[in-house]
Order: C-alpha cells, then sequence, then structure tokens
C-alpha cells in the first residue's frame, strides 16, 4: 500500500505538472469514483482471500507445490524467473479477455473511461478482479515461486500500471529506449484507443518484449497522441462510465458479440464489436 500511495502521489504531481491530454472530464468527478472501485475492490480481495498472493506463495513453498520448488535452481535465478514468468500471465491473461465476448464485458470497464490518466490504471471491474485473482493463486501453485517474488512481482505490477496508465509523456529517444524493457505511456496509451485494431495490441503491463515477441506491437495511434480518442465507440456519456454504480453496471448492459482479437480490419463495425 505505501508503494501504491508513493506512485499515485509522484504521477498524479507529474500530471498536474506536465499533462500530455488535455482531460475531457472532470477530474474530481473521475478521481473519486475511479478510486472508489480501487478501495472497493481492496475490502472485497481482502475479504474473500485474506491471504492473497504472497499467502499462496507461502503455502505452497511449505507443501513444496509447484515447478520452483520441485527442482532446485539458484534462489536468485528462482526470483527472476518467477517475476518474468508471472507478467508473462498476465500478458496473456490480458490477450484473454479481449478475445472471449464474455470476458470482454468485464474488461471493458476498464477501457470505457472516457479520459486516461493514472487512476485508469486501477480501474477494474470487481468480478474480473477476482477472477484475476485466481488467475493468480493458480499460477503460484503450478510455478511455486519464492514469496520475495510474489512481493516483488505484485509491488511493481502495480506501479508500472500506473506509470503507464499516466497522462504523461517522456522524451522521444528515452520512450523509444525505454519500450525495448518496460511498457512507456505512450505505448499503453494506444491500447486505449477507440479503435479497434488499436485497443487490440498493446497488451504489456510491464514488460514489453511479450507484444514484440508475439506480433502484437503496436508503435504509434493513427490520430496521434493529441488527435486519439480514448474508450469505446459505444459507451460515451459520464454517467455510465464516469460514475461508480454506472461503472458497475457496464457489463451487462448490451449483447454479447464478437470480439476478434488483433482485429485488422479498421473501422469495421466498430459498434457492434465493442
Amino acid at each position: 500500500m505505501g508503494f501504491f500511495f508513493g506512485v499515485l502521489v509522484v504521477m498524479a504531481l507529474w500530471e498536474i505538472a506536465a499533462p500530455r491530454r488535455a482531460l475531457t472530464v472532470s477530474k474530481s468527478v473521475r478521481w473519486i469514483n475511479n478510486l472508489g472501485i480501487v478501495f472497493f475492490n481492496s475490502f472485497l480481495v481482502r475479504v474473500l482471500f485474506p491471504a492473497a498472493a504472497v499467502g499462496v506463495a507461502a503455502f505452497a513453498a511449505e507443501n513444496g507445490w509447484g515447478l520452483l520448488n520441485y527442482y532446485q535452481i539458484p534462489f536468485m535465478l528462482a526470483v527472476v524467473l518467477s517475476v518474468v514468468a508471472m507478467d508473462f500471465i498476465i500478458y496473456l491473461q490480458h490477450v484473454l479477455v479481449h478475445a472471449v465476448p464474455m470476458l470482454w464485458r468485464l474488461h471493458r470497464m476498464h477501457h470505457a473511461d472516457l479520459d486516461y490518466d493514472v487512476t485508469t490504471g486501477a480501474r477494474f471491474h470487481p468480478i474480473e478482479i477476482i477472477l484475476s485473482m485466481l488467475i493468480k493463486f493458480a499460477t503460484i501453485v503450478v510455478l511455486g515461486p519464492p514469496v520475495v517474488a510474489v512481493i516483488i512481482f505484485e509491488v511493481v505490477l502495480n506501479a508500472m500500471a500506473m506509470f503507464n496508465h499516466g497522462n504523461v509523456g517522456l522524451p522521444a529517444g528515452l520512450d523509444r529506449l525505454l519500450r525495448w524493457l518496460v511498457v512507456t505511456p505512450d505505448m499503453h496509451r494506444v491500447h486505449h484507443s477507440v479503435e479497434d485494431d488499436e485497443a487490440n495490441s498493446n497488451f504489456g503491463f510491464n514488460l514489453s518484449w511479450w507484444d514484440r515477441l508475439f506480433g502484437t506491437y503496436r508503435d504509434q495511434p493513427r490520430a496521434g497522441h493529441q488527435g486519439m480518442t480514448i474508450g469505446i465507440h459505444k459507451y460515451r456519456t459520464p454517467k455510465e462510465v464516469s460514475w461508480f454504480p454506472g461503472m458497475l453496471l457496464l457489463p451487462f448492459k448490451g449483447k454479447t458479440s464478437e470480439y476478434v482479437i488483433n482485429r485488422r480490419q479498421w473501422g469495421e463495425a466498430k459498434e457492434d464489436q465493442q
């Protein structure tokens, strides 16, 4: 929590000092409701999963569960492998929630934000949070990562999610350099475009390797970072996407329809697909 609030404050001050884009919705409305979702999800996870991911890792270690508890390898190597492997699972999970229509219904609450800033990075539907935790628990049981690796992963993932969702920009040269290792704000902002083929790219939250390796990397949005539109075509009113009740109800609106992964037919039947 200390890292969460520390990064949140740093990014918020950075956004005030040098915003990348002008906001279209009241910042106070979005922040109150987005952070309200964060605190609600945190309470829900604490009630449903008191031990959280670290507790599952400790339990797996005590019982010798998981590949890294079965095979003896150097501790530091196990930590590095664990962090990278768990990051890969997060990438695959993110691809999955875009590829499966029923899961997209949950995930679209994250994408429906009409602006893009540090609070967007923690804005997820409670049901998606629960599913994400169950996937994380299963990964830990199968992998058997050291407890310290899970702590490092959780801290880094949360910090990077807030960083790359920030309404900030980096110097072009530094951005190009960092993209070879981690996801930058400009890289991930493309993923929040209303255009279907752009939204189905740049799935990474932390390490940028996976998008390059699996062909889901996109360098820049067609309209540029100032001209691109954030959100989902079909949901454009603040009441349904920026207020707490509307966000919770969003997965249950409309018909479940096709949302093909990494669609390349730009501009075709956007509203049906989103």
